[in-house]
């Protein structure tokens, strides 16, 4: 019996998602015209957007509302990220999610600080059970902000298949955004793929800028582009709302040759632990060298991202007939609108062989191996799109580097999973053994980039990297910075709270610690401000008198500062 009511529960639940979700189950977030600032889908650093991000007219504590009836299923705080955020999980088998935001409801918001003051953490994430906050469908649930990584005020709103966890584009359903703006083409690119392959006689990548006329996007003057061997080709492209001069990504993609299909996505939905392959879905080299998003439009065989239609192909066309080719490009947004782009190759066979390229061959679907005298790398199956030279270089040191300068391979080329890179010291003090770590370094500039971290261990300091470059051993012994803005000489200078700025010179801040008269209290942290603030909290806070606040701030090396004083509130 017990069998079959599991099976009946399974079957259930899968029905009712299965149904397809009314185009008006929800209800606008805000109260407030729908414009938004970035869309479902979108390209970002490292990911795709995963929501929409709705304006909030430039400002902060705009109510934010239910979109349709259920319960909070999870609330999370963090310094990074989305902030502070709500899940609300629905009966039609979806959650909603709201971000960036200031504050909560009051009940919730109380919630959340018994959380706060029981785990003595600004930062948590935690699952609500079920019964505890229902909501109504255009009930307030919260005020927007510009929390977390936000870079200005705005409310990022998500909908996700509860039991999946995908996310799913909210522009599918029926909200209040206008659109009537076709997508816009800004270039084209043509790559030689195989070894044998050229581009306008050449084996290198080319960009052609674009125009519009004739109804469609064309290269100017229309030239007949030669190539020959296996092209793949990608796309600069964008799109525009009503109302909004924001960038935003497309929807959907189709690449013809001759008008047949050979390569297409649809930006529907997506699993949170795909939304990397972003690097092999775009032109990595293009974003890093010049800022500059291009949909790459061949799939290369380490990309795993499940947008596409696989059967109609994979993007790489192989030229050996002596023919002129039409190829084209059919892009939409989520509203239909749509745009064209057509150019002309012909194939045209060459007897060019691409050099034997120089490194050690590393395999995609295999596991990884380097080792080279002071340093030693392992890269396990899946960290790359596709085969290629892995290349290394040994360069001397600098002041204040205790190892060689290893130049792993180059960023330009993108690095899917982490890997672990152990690389051996150099002349290390013994003393400053614990505050070793791995470090990116400019070798035009001897300076220092950025930290990476790592651990030192018998001589050598071991890290998870993802992403190649120059890197060495250097030393954090430089405990953060922690300068008061609301304290002066023991008197206050704002009446409601208490203002720090912290910031850390290299390996980053990793906690810190606030006490008033020895009971810990509330420091909220925004990172991409380096603010630290205390709010004087009524039911917590004794009035009328003299106290001791003490502030510790550590760094990820172990490195603390601590400011103490005394102050009448």
């Amino acid at each position: 019996m017990h069998r079959i009511l599991v099976l009946i529960f399974i079957t259930t639940s899968t029905f009712v998602f299965s149904q397809e979700i009314s185009k008006d189950y929800y209800a606008a977030p805000v109260n407030i015209p729908m414009f938004l600032t970035g869309n479902f889908g979108e390209l970002r650093s490292n990911h795709f957007h995963s929501g929409i991000d709705i304006r909030t007219e430039g400002r902060t504590r705009l109510p934010v509302f239910a979109v349709a009836d259920g319960y909070v299923s999870r609330i999370s705080v963090s310094p990074y990220g989305f902030g502070h955020a709500l899940y609300v999980n629905h009966p039609n088998g979806t959650t909603t999610v709201y971000g960036h935001l200031e504050a909560f409801s009051e009940k919730i918001q109380k919630y959340v600080r018994g959380i706060q003051y029981d785990k003595e953490s600004f930062s948590f994430d935690v699952s609500v059970p079920s019964g505890t906050f229902p909501v109504k469908k255009g009930e307030q649930i919260a005020l927007s902000g510009n929390s977390g990584s936000s870079g200005g005020p705005h409310l990022h709103f998500e909908i996700r298949n509860t039991d999946s966890e995908k996310t799913m584009n909210p522009l599918k359903f029926k909200f209040a955004i206008k659109d009537a703006i076709s997508p816009k083409v800004l270039s084209v690119l043509l790559y030689p793929v195989s070894d044998d392959a050229t581009v306008a006689g050449k084996q290198l990548k080319q960009r052609h800028e674009t125009v519009f006329y004739n109804g469609a996007y064309r290269i100017p003057k229309d030239p007949v582009i030669s190539v020959s061997g296996t092209v793949g080709f990608g796309i600069e492209a964008i799109d525009y709302l009503d109302g909004n001069w924001s960038k935003c990504g497309i929807y959907s993609l189709v690449l013809k040759v001759d008008d047949k299909p050979i390569y297409s996505f649809k930006m529907d939905e997506f699993s949170f632990d795909e939304t990397r392959y972003i690097n092999s879905h775009t032109d990595y080299d293009q974003k890093i060298r010049f800022a500059r998003s291009s949909y790459k439009t061949w799939i290369e065989p380490g990309n795993k991202l499940s947008i596409y239609d696989r059967e109609t192909g994979n993007g790489l066309y192989t030229f050996s007939d002596d023919k002129t080719h039409r190829i084209t490009y059919e892009i939409t947004d989520t509203y239909g609108n749509p745009s064209k782009m057509v150019f002309s190759v012909i194939s045209k066979r060459t007897m060019v062989q691409r050099p034997e390229e120089k490194g050690i061959l590393f395999e995609y679907d295999e596991k990884n191996e380097f080792e080279e005298e002071g340093i030693e790398l392992e890269f396990p199956k899946g960290t790359f799109y596709s085969d290629f030279h892995f290349q290394y270089e040994k360069r001397p040191s600098f002041p204040g580097i205790y190892s060689d300068i290893h130049g792993i391979h180059n960023k330009y080329t993108p690095v899917h999973q982490y890997f672990s890179a152990t690389i051996e010291t150099k002349n290390l003090p013994e003393r400053l053994e614990d505050k070793a770590l791995l470090v990116y370094v400019d070798p035009q500039t001897n300076k220092i980039s950025s930290a990476i971290g790592g651990e030192f261990d018998d001589g050598w300091v071991e890290a998870k990297m993802r992403g190649f470059g120059y890197v060495a051993v250097t030393v954090d012994t430089v405990p953060p910075s922690v300068v008061p803005l609301s304290l002066k000489n023991g008197s206050l200078t704002e009446s409601s709270q208490i203002r720090f700025k912290i910031s850390d010179n290299l390996s980053g801040v990793d906690s810190f610690r606030g006490t008033i008269d020895e009971q810990w209290v509330l420091f909220e942290y925004d990172a991409k401000n380096n603010l630290l603030v205390y709010k004087f909290d009524k039911e917590r806070f004794a009035f009328g008198k003299q106290h001791q606040l003490k502030l510790s701030v550590s760094d990820t090396k172990g490195n603390t500062k601590i400011f103490e004083a005394k102050f009448y509130k």
